[in-house]
């Protein structure tokens, strides 16, 4: 009998971590500014932004903290509007409700990615900045976002938790905009359980960021950004604290070596389930815009004329078949579906949106899942769904 893949493990952190971590241990030193220079969080940074082909990255805690200190660090109003995908995690609208502005919605695709029409229709409604959530790694039309804000001079913030690797136009996703934030949880491609970090290009909004993140006194000395820019601003702004700590700096960096792989593997993985599930005339998942390479470590794929019964039968099925499927409009309280984030004033309704995520679903492909794992996801998904269904050809016979 086959076993079920396990899709929830990540893959073990490299050995090359084991010697830094016993050193942290053995000296107690976990705070990334008691060493005078080469903290393992300072040469997270470095190699990190090496590695995204920019100036400057700075560590905290989380990819939420990244986003709010981006927001913070635009220097915008309280209540700025700030325009965000309808299809997102909760921590987005969260972020900037924690930076004291306002999120603006706007509707999303059945490709899960963000409707340029509606997206420029918000735009033009006293938007401040823009958050593009590369949700799920789906890259939405960065062409026409950047031409459309750079139009307006407005802001963009690209929220990359889930696009480490992917590419637009060869560009690294998280370059693009003005700042790039990038996840460490668990479920990401690099895994220090949590933590995140921010890349840019601009060293006054990196400052910003650093000192805000909480480098008192002179610690903003230990980042390599000109002092000038830092200078201007010590004492002026609030400290929030929101630094990551040398432990989980020296769990990420090895793992750094091996994004190149993670991504081929993971894309490999996708693209062959993929291929297979879009056989099937009761699942569909949407093509890649021309311009991306994806890094995925997860599948999604749409529900082709199922109600709301069919659909909760299919995912009941499927995990009868051992695979358990994410219906994001259907899952109780699930942080994905906008109509849950109600700590948003006046939330909207965003017909298009619910629609895609009523049958939209969510299925994990880890990079270090073999062809045999592949194989038993997708036999349990289409037959699922011909169990729910039935096979289209003899319902049209």
């Amino acid at each position: 009998m086959t076993v079920a893949p396990n899709v929830y493990d990540a893959e073990p952190i490299p050995d090359a971590a084991r010697a830094e971590i016993d050193r942290l241990l053995k000296s107690g030193d976990l705070f990334r500014y008691t060493a005078p220079s080469d903290a393992p969080v300072a040469l997270l940074e470095k190699e990190f932004a090496e590695l995204m082909g920019t100036d400057y990255a700075l560590a905290v805690s989380s990819c939420s903290a990244a986003l709010f200190l981006s927001l913070k660090a635009l220097g915008l109003s309280r209540d700025a509007r700030v325009l965000i995908p309808g299809f997102t995690f909760a921590a987005v609208p969260s972020s900037v409700v924690h930076a004291e502005c306002k999120p603006v919605l706007c509707e999303v695709g059945e490709n899960y990615r963000i409707d340029i029409n509606d997206f420029e229709r918000k735009l033009d409604q006293d938007i401040s900045a823009v958050i593009i959530s590369h949700m799920r790694g789906h890259t939405s039309d960065m062409d026409a976002i950047m031409r459309l804000c750079d139009a307006r001079d407005i802001p963009v913030i690209e929220d990359a938790a889930h696009s480490l690797g992917t590419t637009w136009h060869g560009k690294n996703i998280g370059t693009i905009g003005r700042v790039g934030c990038f996840s460490f949880q668990s479920y990401k491609l690099v895994n220090a359980g949590e933590g995140g970090i921010m890349v840019t290009n601009d060293p006054d909004l990196v400052a910003r960021a650093v000192i805000m993140s909480g480098a008192y006194e002179h610690n903003w000395k230990k980042h390599p950004v000109l002092h000038d820019n830092f200078s201007k601003w010590q004492n002026k702004l609030p400290l929030y604290n929101l630094r990551l700590q040398n432990l989980s700096a020296a769990v990420i960096r090895p793992q750094l070596s091996e994004v190149a792989r993670r991504v081929r593997d993971g894309r490999a993985n996708h693209d062959y389930v993929a291929g297979e599930l879009n056989r099937s005339d009761w699942l569909s998942v949407p093509d890649k815009l021309s311009a991306e390479e994806r890094a995925p470590d997860s599948i999604q794929f749409n529900l082709v004329g199922m109600s709301d019964r069919q659909t909760l039968d299919f995912a009941a099925e499927s995990k009868a078949r051992g695979v358990s499927v994410q219906v994001f409009g259907l899952s109780d309280d699930n942080a994905r579906a906008f109509w849950n984030w109600q700590f948003i004033d006046d939330l909207p309704e965003l017909p298009q949106t619910r629609a895609m995520l009523m049958r939209a679903c969510d299925v994990r492909l880890p990079a270090r899942l073999k062809k045999p794992d592949l194989d038993f996801i997708i036999n349990a998904l289409t037959g699922a769904a011909e169990q729910v269904m039935g096979p289209k050809t003899a319902l049209a016979s």
